[in-house]
């Protein structure tokens, strides 16, 4: 039986999963005016980075590169959240949707957060 710290990284891997299934889904029913593609393309990676980080994290050497994965992780998730609130504001997409995935993106990175900071000591 797996104890609660390997069950929630296992958890939060597959959260993150998800979550860039869905980010993907979004972006592909979005408007397809210049302006949404120039913002849908730096949502897209800007979102994949959070899981290509974060997997990159759970490979690595050292924690000083654990943390620094975590911490590119953390600001691609501030980062999508930025683009998903001008997505939102400028009435290119579904108000709902959004704002959900903006609060998943907001869950990610205070897991992302709080991480860091107790891999820092601070916590």
């Amino acid at each position: 039986m797996q104890n609660d710290k390997s069950k929630f990284k296992d958890e939060f891997k597959k959260k993150v999963y998800r979550y860039i299934l869905k980010l993907i889904k979004f972006i592909d029913n979005l408007p397809k005016d210049r302006t949404t593609q120039i913002i849908s393309t730096q949502l897209l990676r800007s979102g994949t980075s959070i899981g290509a980080n974060y997997f990159e994290a759970r490979s690595s050497s050292s924690k000083k590169d654990f943390t620094n994965y975590f911490s590119i992780a953390l600001k691609s998730a501030n980062e999508s959240m930025f683009w998903l609130a001008i997505l939102r504001d400028v009435r290119k997409s579904d108000k709902g949707e959004t704002n959900k995935l903006i609060q998943e993106t907001s869950e990610i990175a205070k897991i992302l957060a709080s991480s860091i900071l107790t891999l820092k000591g601070r916590k």
